[in-house]
């Protein structure tokens, strides 16, 4: 039997040590570490063969042909059902330029997926035209609440505006569009705003993340390169809370040197603990001495910060440094080269947590969280 060669345990050892010495020590009130099955490999990946009756075109559309990405995820009947953005060919070689649709898979241990034949959100003939039509509807974030009503913010793309838009379903697969999250708020003055990446406060009940309200109200944070709160009455109308100069009120932002030094992004679902409420976002790295040359430019990283439970607006806590970030040759290569791990999924299952989150624009990857073994 041959011995190992000596240089390439050495390699090995340099690499492996370099990136353990990459890793965060998190603090007690964050989750993780989440680690990527091994092999690493994305779960869920463009597929040509699957058609779907377009109803802007009246064609058959291979509505997962260029990408499948961006998940949200939420446990239904012992399973764990990702929702995820699939993108067509139709536009031109350029992102954002194609049409997005929703799709749905189910799995019982967390990577092996099953797909179903055809979205279950979609731009069709419906009051959402002006918002939906030609770009789709893309990005999606899921939680449930107690009494079992699923609600979807993604946002709806026009190729001129995207708009944080809400959508509930009783089964996943059966959704009725309520438009635009701001539409009636201060007067409508943020209807035709920009915005995206919803995050509402959930709570873990009985093993199950379900929604939940902090001080009477529905919350959510929202936004895509400033994290700002939101409150809701009935889940569908939401009204973003203002500063004392009546401009949003923003709670984190970019910080010159870090991960984060381009955008901060909402990711998944926020979590309510013991210690306060729990936000996974996305941060995007700059380029050059304004970001954190640790890692590559223009990449997406994983942070997390700690908001007070009773001043949902304070900060408590933020990670100086991802506790997740692309490494795999899937995380960074697709549409997005710079690399993405792109968090919008997160589920309790089989007392792990599972973190889904998109890969560089075109595929589906998950890390993996246990408790019990503090991995």
């Amino acid at each position: 039997m041959k011995q190992p060669c000596f240089a390439f345990l050495l390699f090995l050892f340099c690499y492996v040590s370099s990136f353990a010495q990459k890793q965060p020590q998190l603090p007690s009130w964050a989750l993780g570490p989440f680690l990527r099955p091994q092999p690493a490999q994305p779960v869920i990946t463009p597929d040509r063969q699957r058609l779907f009756a377009d109803p802007m075109s009246g064609r058959n559309v291979p509505w997962m042909q260029n990408a499948a990405f961006n998940p949200a995820a939420i446990v239904k009947d012992g399973k764990i059902r990702v929702l995820f953005r699939a993108e067509d060919y139709s536009g031109i070689d350029k992102i954002g330029a194609h049409t997005s649709r929703i799709g749905l898979a189910e799995t019982t241990d967390g990577i092996t997926m099953k797909i179903r034949s055809t979205p279950v959100l979609y731009p069709g003939k419906d009051d959402q035209q002006e918002y939906d039509w030609p770009g789709g509807c893309e990005d999606p974030r899921v939680a449930v609440t107690k009494e079992g009503l699923y609600v979807m913010f993604y946002t709806s793309w026009n190729h001129k505006k995207p708009r944080l838009s809400v959508a509930t379903s009783k089964d996943l697969v059966h959704w009725v569009k309520h438009g635009p999250a701001f539409k009636t708020a201060w007067d409508g003055r943020f209807k035709d705003m920009a915005s995206k990446s919803a995050s509402i406060v959930t709570q873990l009940v009985n093993n199950k993340l379900v929604i939940t309200k902090i001080n009477g109200k529905y919350l959510m944070y929202w936004g895509e390169y400033f994290v700002n709160p939101a409150v809701s009455e009935d889940l569908v109308n939401w009204t973003p809370l203002l500063d004392d100069k009546n401009e949003l009120l923003k709670l984190i932002t970019p910080r010159r040197g870090y991960f984060d030094s381009d955008l901060t992004e909402c990711g998944p679902p926020a979590l309510l603990t013991k210690d306060g409420i729990v936000l996974l976002y996305n941060g995007k790295n700059a380029a050059g001495a304004k970001g954190d040359t640790s890692y590559p430019a223009n990449s997406y990283c994983a942070g997390q910060v700690l908001f007070d439970k009773k001043e949902p607006s304070k900060v408590i806590d933020r990670l100086d440094q991802p506790f997740l970030y692309p490494t795999e040759a899937f995380e960074r290569s697709g549409q997005y080269k710079a690399g993405t791990v792109f968090l919008e999924g997160l589920v309790f299952y089989k007392a792990k947590w599972f973190l889904y989150y998109g890969c560089a624009d075109s595929r589906v990857g998950v890390a993996v969280f246990d408790p019990e073994n503090g991995k």
